[in-house]
């Protein structure tokens, strides 16, 4: 099983200088790899490939230190793996009949993040009162936010050094040993059982209990600020300092609204996987969404796919089970009688002419999706096991 830790880097002047010659000098090793690859297709008609540039590019910083002297053998390695990713990436979308576009070269304000083997030129260092310092070759011990202690048995197996809007972060990602399931006994205080989501835009989830969560609609909530923040940027002469601190600002804005947004559902997930023995939600292709020109913008302010990714990783930690079903006609279909009721989404209550149930359509929806789960996993609502099973569906 593999995590990632994310931790606040507070370096000194000193260091933070250290840290942009370092990234300067990874920038422009990448530029560097994308420029031989694509002179080698020019002139010969055939590609390189990692191996054969990590011997040039090896050599090429033994005999130059002063250009890629910062780096290190791991963090060289993993840049030209990071561009070998992009070109495999690129002939797969060809292959697949997409448009892909050409992988680019990097600019200062693209290039974020530099990759390290641990154990190879940064390692975590403890201080004789405790506190946790992170040790980068070149740059020196730096002061780190700690918030979260890392598990036992976890070993570290990378490091990824990350620079957003002036600020760092570091990132360890680990490799942790599978976690057991731990067994939910029936009538346990923080067992509820089972429980059908269904996602949406009006409500960012109804569950199968009838309870509806609101959307806080963080983007649309910014927009005033952020349309103010935009119109200083456009007053702003191209290329002089004060378009950049505004350039910042507006970056600044997104990036809390992406803090809020990543805050909500790690807290929302794991009160879920927590929770219940059994969560059931649909297999939704948000492509739909994403496109539609009245609903895109709704659509990425929610983060549904965020919701989806969180909450698969998360019940694996916990005694949970996640099945996933067919969303088709979850929201047309009684979740009484079973009886077919077409309705357009702008109606919002479920009212059944067979059997009489009124209720909200999402509600209606998330008991569909729990009836549905039941169906997949051969069980009815009474026969459902208390115990969660070892896998995720």
């Amino acid at each position: 099983m593999i995590r990632t830790y994310k931790y606040r880097l507070r370096p000194n002047r000193a260091q933070t200088a250290a840290l942009d010659s370092l990234f300067c000098q990874a920038r422009r090793l990448y530029n560097a790899a994308l420029e031989q690859r694509i002179t080698a297709y020019q002139e010969s008609g055939e590609g390189i490939r990692y191996p054969a540039q990590w011997v040039h590019f090896r050599d090429q910083r033994n005999k130059c230190p002063e250009e890629y002297g910062l780096l290190n053998a791991s963090s060289v390695q993993q840049l030209l793996r990071r561009l070998d990713k992009a070109f495999a990436a690129f002939f797969r979308r060809v292959k697949a009949g997409e448009t892909p576009g050409f992988p680019r070269y990097k600019g200062d304000h693209r290039f974020k993040s530099v990759e390290y083997r641990y154990g190879d030129g940064c390692k975590l260092r403890e201080k004789d009162n405790g506190q946790k310092r992170f040790y980068l070759q070149h740059v020196g011990e730096i002061k780190l936010i700690f918030h979260r202690p890392i598990p036992e048995r976890a070993v570290i197996k990378h490091v990824v050094v990350k620079r957003v809007n002036d600020k760092w972060y570091l990132c360890l990602m680990l490799e942790l040993p599978d976690q057991e399931q731990k067994p939910q006994q029936k009538g346990s205080p923080i067992e509820i059982g089972p429980i059908g989501i269904d996602m949406g835009l009006r409500s960012l989830l109804a569950t199968s209990e009838g309870e509806l969560i609101d959307n806080p609609r963080w983007l649309r909530g910014s927009l005033s600020r952020l349309r103010v923040a935009q119109r200083r940027v456009s007053r702003r002469k191209q290329g002089s300092n004060r378009r950049r601190k505004a350039v910042r600002q507006v970056a600044r804005l997104h990036e809390q609204i992406a803090n809020q947004r990543h805050d909500y559902w790690h807290k929302l997930t794991r009160e879920l996987a927590e929770r219940h023995a059994l969560i059931a939600i649909e297999d939704l292709n948000l492509k739909f969404l994403n496109t539609n020109r009245h609903l895109a913008l709704s659509s990425h302010d929610a983060g549904l796919g965020m919701f989806t990714q969180m909450l698969a990783y998360k019940v694996e930690e916990t005694g949970c089970r996640l099945v996933v079903v067919n969303p088709a006609r979850t929201s047309q279909r009684c979740s009484r009688c079973g009886e077919r009721v077409e309705k357009r989404l702008s109606v919002r209550v479920h009212d059944c002419p067979e059997c009489g149930l009124v209720l909200d359509r999402d509600v209606n929806a998330a008991r569909n999706v729990l009836a549905s789960a039941f169906s997949s996993l051969g069980r009815s609502d009474q026969d459902l096991t208390w115990a969660a099973a070892p896998s995720v569906s």
